[in-house]
């Protein structure tokens, strides 16, 4: 992986405004919760082809995956583990009455953002969301997954060079 990639970019800048343990924990209980939340309310628009049903949660996320491979082919992997359990569960939930079913996706979506600010909140940083909205929500997911190696002691080479960025940042920063 070159250093100097869009992949580095995107983590630098994510990592930055994520350094704190509780807002990480947050962020990976409350991200997974927003993705469901918003895969129930995609999953009722779908469309049958032959014997398959496709939905909207699963062309989200194929089309996450995708964006993701051109970014890191081990962790757009990774996320497909991680997201076709969450799509299948809210096609599931989808299914209900939209009573049961949009209720639930109204709490998941905004118990899963009050979680990511209080986070933020603790972090004494701003959510990326209010700053880049759409590139919040697109990169959320993806590094819940690189967090997740993180965790795992996996690839750390790449992980100390980000935090090396980061340091890197925050003097430029304060400066």
């Amino acid at each position: 992986m070159k250093s100097d990639s869009r992949l580095m970019d995107m983590l630098t800048g994510y990592a930055a405004a994520h350094q704190h343990p509780f807002n990480i924990a947050v962020h990976m209980i409350g991200i997974p919760v927003i993705m469901l939340g918003v895969f129930i309310a995609l999953s009722w628009a779908s469309v049958d082809i032959g014997s398959i049903s496709l939905n909207g949660a699963h062309v989200a996320t194929l089309m996450l995956f995708v964006f993701y491979f051109s970014l890191d082919r081990l962790f757009s992997l990774a996320f497909l583990l991680f997201a076709a359990p969450i799509a299948a569960l809210a096609t599931r939930i989808g299914l209900e009455p939209m009573q049961t079913s949009g209720a639930f996706a109204a709490a998941t979506f905004v118990g899963g953002y009050v979680a990511q600010f209080i986070g933020h909140a603790v972090e004494k940083s701003a959510p990326v969301i209010l700053k880049h909205p759409i590139q919040a929500n697109l990169a959320a997911p993806f590094f819940t997954v690189v967090e997740l190696f993180k965790f795992a002691g996996l690839r750390d080479d790449m992980f100390n060079e980000v935090q090396k960025r980061v340091a890197n940042l925050r003097q430029e920063q304060t400066a």
